[in-house]
């Protein structure tokens, strides 16, 4: 079985909801703000959907035409297709990922930044990631006035979360900084730590 890319991942989801051409997809995902869990342009979403397509994931159905814009192709997801997005979903749900966020490496290498300039950049990512955490807030609130269930915007849960103990654990390495309990000195000219 081919393996899924998170696009492909996101556009077998939604052909899983209802038969769609791509552009459509393309605007549902900005309208539920997908774009913040899968990086999706136009052009890279085409491409995935020939691809599914290929692959027999995905199928078209026909295509029609409004106006004077060019020919739409509606595609639908093929049963290997469903299969495939389960298996994927059951391994991504089940197994812990091993992912390389960039943060994690700029804290094992910021000794290397000046005391000062570290405090200042990291308030600079602390004050970011409130703001950040007050957008999901919005958002959630936003999504629960309108009476959407939980379980299509859990991923936004999640994020509010993982933000959250972030910014915690941020203003707790700021203080320990601050306070000297964490001391904070150049790296050592003879290459030791």
């Amino acid at each position: 079985m081919p393996t899924l890319t998170p696009l492909a991942l996101a556009a077998l989801a939604l052909l899983d909801e209802s038969d769609m051409h791509p552009y459509e997809m393309y605007q549902l995902m900005l309208a539920r703000h997908d774009d913040r869990l899968v990086k999706v342009r136009p052009g890279s979403l085409y491409h995935t959907i020939d691809r599914l397509a290929r692959d027999e994931l995905a199928q078209p159905t026909g295509s029609d035409r409004a106006g004077n814009r060019p020919e739409r192709t509606t595609y639908r997801i093929t049963e290997a297709g469903r299969a495939a997005l389960r298996e994927r979903l059951t391994s991504m749900l089940a197994e812990p990922a091993e992912e390389y966020p960039e943060f994690p490496l700029a804290l094992s290498e910021a000794p290397h930044v000046p005391r000062d300039e570290f405090l200042r950049l990291l308030e600079q990512r602390r004050a970011r990631l409130a703001d950040r955490l007050a957008g999901y807030d919005r958002a959630a609130a936003g999504l629960a006035e309108r009476y959407i269930p939980e379980r299509y915007w859990i991923d936004l849960d999640y994020q509010r979360a993982m933000l959250g103990a972030e910014l915690t654990w941020t203003r707790g390495l700021l203080d320990r900084v601050r306070d000297g309990r964490l001391p904070w000195e150049p790296p050592a000219s003879d290459g030791s730590r």
